[in-house]
């Protein structure tokens, strides 16, 4: 199934269920109101959203319309949890190394993982507003999962069955005041401001061979002022799979229903493919030329990212945005 959520002017937004080629959709209030609502009593209401979807792809439902992407929220306009990884091991070494520190060897084997702020998620069509250049503007490029009710202790082979969507992610970040945060030694918080998720949240099922061992084997597209930036392959170079991330996660606390895990940036070691930030690229131009030559995004500068599939088709709709002072 592809699922949405339309703005309607309140929290939470309206659940939308979409065609498989993005160009349908009709509202479900007879099984549920809210993506959270349907996450809450999945088992019981995804069977019966599986009817209707079918009968959307046939074209014989009543009170389908065009699917909008303008109209869409990010699929949980907010969520319970948010906690985003960093499963492409080889981005945080390259970072690393690029500052001239060593990578401590437990990085290939625990998860990194932070908890961002999940309470005022963007639209994926909205700009994202900023009060200063300087705070250094970087997108990063992701995909994530949302889980149903995962309990604590999880082991990775039953994590699986815990994801119940996926869908893409720009993990806004302001790469100039992380390092006075994280030398406090507590952690993101004002560097990690508001993301946005793709205007389509897919089910497992829907990506047929390309999801598999719990990672998305397709390429990641990332446009910056409309020429290609990146486009790496997220299926490769993933160190850590969601279902592992999900069981990091949920080690010494249960997940409730709605809880997205993020991947963290998508980086693979072949470069040719481009890179997923802005911080990447300058970490090589800094082990190439000794100094980085890329900017970070200033005000106007805009974003846009998707994925396809074989046939070039969107799977995820596209989070396409624009950065924008924000004066209060």
């Amino acid at each position: 199934m592809k699922l949405a959520t339309y703005q309607n002017g309140r929290r939470d937004g309206q659940l939308m269920l979409v065609s498989r080629d993005l160009s349908r959709a009709v509202a479900v209030p007879q099984v549920a109101q809210t993506m959270q609502q349907l996450l809450d009593d999945w088992n019981e209401l995804a069977p019966k959203l599986e009817e209707i979807y079918q009968a959307l792809n046939a074209g014989s439902v009543q009170g389908a319309v065009d699917f909008d992407e303008t109209q869409c929220h990010s699929p949980l306009p907010r969520a319970f949890q948010w906690a985003d990884g960093s499963a492409y091991v080889n981005h945080v070494e390259l970072v690393r190394k690029a500052r001239g520190a060593e990578m401590p060897q437990t990085f290939w084997t625990d998860p990194l993982v932070y908890q961002g702020g999940s309470d005022s998620f963007i639209a994926p069509r909205a700009d994202i507003p900023l009060a200063s250049e300087d705070w250094g503007i970087d997108f990063e490029s992701e995909i994530a999962v949302i889980t149903d009710d995962v309990p604590m202790g999880v082991s990775a082979d039953n994590a699986e069955a815990h994801i119940k969507l996926l869908m893409l992610v720009n993990d806004v970040s302001l790469r100039n005041l992380i390092p006075g945060e994280l030398a406090k030694g507590f952690g993101f918080f004002q560097s990690k401001p508001s993301s946005a998720f793709s205007p389509v949240a897919v089910t497992p099922d829907e990506l047929g061979d390309k999801w598999q061992d719990t990672k998305l084997h397709l390429p990641l597209v990332t446009h910056l002022n409309d020429e290609l930036f990146g486009k790496p392959n997220a299926g490769v170079d993933m160190t850590f799979n969601f279902a592992q991330l999900v069981a990091h996660v949920a080690k010494t606390r249960p997940l409730g229903s709605g809880a997205i895990i993020g991947s963290g940036t998508i980086s693979n070691y072949d470069r040719s493919a481009g890179s997923s930030c802005l911080a990447e690229k300058r970490m090589l131009e800094v082990i190439a030329d000794g100094k980085p030559s890329t900017p970070f995004m200033g005000f106007g500068d805009k974003v846009r990212i998707e994925m396809f599939d074989d046939e070039g088709k969107s799977i995820f709709g596209t989070i396409d945005q624009q950065v924008v002072e924000y004066k209060g």
